[in-house]
Order: C-alpha cells, then structure tokens, then sequence
C-alpha cells in the first residue's frame, strides 16, 4: 500500500510570488511524496515575473491563482511552512492548533526589484530567490523532521532561518 503524501502549505502574505514559487518547486520535484498547496495570508494576485522566472527553469505556474489562506481551512495540513516574516508572525492561530508549524523566510523579490536600475537586474532578484526556494523545496521533506514544530506549540517555539 502507498503511503499518503505529505501535505504542506506555503505561506505568504498575498500569495503572489515566494509561495507561488514553492509551491511550484515541491509539484515539480516532489510531486511523489508531497501535496503541496499555497496560500497568502491575503490575495495579491499572481506576480507576472514570478511566472517568468519559473518558465525560465522549468516550471509552469500559469494556471496558478493567488488564494487567502481560509479558503483552505478544510486541508488536513501536515506542515505548514511560512516564507515570510509577515506570514510567520500573522499565521492564523487556527493552523498552529492542528498542524505542525515552520518559517523559512526568502526576501522578498517585487521589494529588491524596487531598487533595480534595470529589467534585468530585477528579474536577477527574482532568480535568486526561486534558486533559492528550489534548493530548500529539494530537502523535502527529510529536512522537516528535525526544524518542525509540533502542532498547539507556541509561535515564540516556532523555528526561524
């Protein structure tokens, strides 16, 4: 018999852009072991360049739609891993109560591109951060055993990056 898979939600703020990107990841590289999911804390719509730089790897998440994360409130979550400092200090308490807890935070590629002189120097920021959401998304989910916080834990217990 197939053991069921892990079912994890990424969390961000508007789930525009570092979740998108996780949740892309763990589809493309875990699909077999992983049910990932992602959610913002709000809706802030799907970040064009996120999409960009994506299809740039490999990975399409046109399809995506940005989501709040109460319209997830029926997914018997595994884990649930915050990738902002925004989400991971708003994380609604409902989700700590029954489901293990996680923050791994990326900074934020739309904030970096801000300050870019160029096109290209922005969707630099964006690269960087999906290389570095896929490098994290590979480790899963053997690297969750050691760095997840059990479910009804405090959020002061919650691991930090």
């Amino acid at each position: 018999m197939l053991s069921p898979k892990l079912k994890i939600l990424f969390l961000c703020t508007g789930n525009s852009c570092r979740s998108q990107m996780a949740e892309g990841w763990a589809k493309a590289l875990r699909g077999d072991v992983l049910e990932p999911y992602s959610a913002g804390i709000e809706v802030h719509g799907l970040n064009p360049e996120a999409v960009k730089v994506m299809a740039e790897a490999g990975v399409d998440i046109r399809g995506h739609r940005s989501k709040n994360v109460r319209e997830l409130m029926d997914v018997p979550f595994d884990v649930v891993i915050t990738v902002c400092g925004h989400a991971h200090e708003t994380c609604p308490a409902w989700l700590g109560k029954k489901t293990a807890l996680l923050h791994v935070g990326f900074e934020d590629p739309p904030k970096l591109a801000k300050t870019a002189a160029t096109r290209e120097e922005a969707l630099g920021h964006y690269r960087r951060v999906r290389d570095e959401i896929r490098t994290f998304v590979q480790t899963l989910p053997e690297a969750l055993g050691k760095n997840v916080v059990p479910p009804s834990a405090g959020v002061s217990e919650r691991s930090q990056r």
